[in-house]
Order: structure tokens, then C-alpha cells, then sequence
């Protein structure tokens, strides 16, 4: 993972909104992100795979829900990143993310 690769997978707003939301909460199942970001599931689906593809997140499968997490094996200096850029958001849009599905 190198800085400009970050950058590019966050430049997409919902991207960088997905990631702010698994960073607040830990952990989160596609149909909490479709909810909390009111946006269509094949959209969300398609900005999660190119999340995975940049190796930013992990996946676990229950039944059939797929949760999704940060990459444990993120660079701290990432990890950092990413929580600055989730504190940056406004405060509305900060709490609403991280409101329970």
C-alpha cells in the first residue's frame, strides 16, 4: 500500500463514505451500507469490490450477509489516514455513519 494507492481508492465519495462507516463501526454488513448510505446494493457492491481489490478491506460470510472490515494488515500510517479522513467528515454525516443498522 503506498499513499497515492490510498488516495486513488478514496478520491470516490462513496467510497470514502463506505470506508469512514466500517472505521466507526468496526464491522458491517452490505445491507447496513446500502441503508445507511441510500444508495442501490449493486452500487454499494461495486464500491466495496474496488475497496477489496485495493486490499483495504476483508470479508467474513454469515448465512448469506457478508460483513466487511478493515484490512488488519493495513500500514498504521493508513489506519491513521483513514480515521482522519472519517473525523474530517461533518458531524451529522460522522453520527448518522456511525448510528447501529
Amino acid at each position: 500500500m503506498t499513499p497515492v494507492t490510498l488516495c486513488k481508492c478514496l478520491a470516490d465519495d462513496t467510497r470514502l463514505r463506505l470506508m469512514a462507516m466500517i472505521h466507526l463501526r468496526g464491522e458491517c454488513c452490505v445491507c447496513h451500507l446500502v441503508d445507511a448510505l441510500d444508495a442501490s446494493q449493486p452500487k454499494i457492491s461495486r464500491h466495496l469490490s474496488q475497496l477489496r481489490a485495493c486490499e483495504l478491506l476483508h470479508t467474513r460470510r454469515e448465512g448469506q450477509w457478508v460483513h466487511y472490515r478493515l484490512n488488519e494488515d493495513l500500514p498504521d500510517w493508513a489506519v491513521t489516514v483513514i480515521g482522519e479522513l472519517t473525523a474530517a467528515l461533518p458531524d451529522a454525516e460522522r453520527t448518522a455513519l456511525s448510528c447501529c443498522g
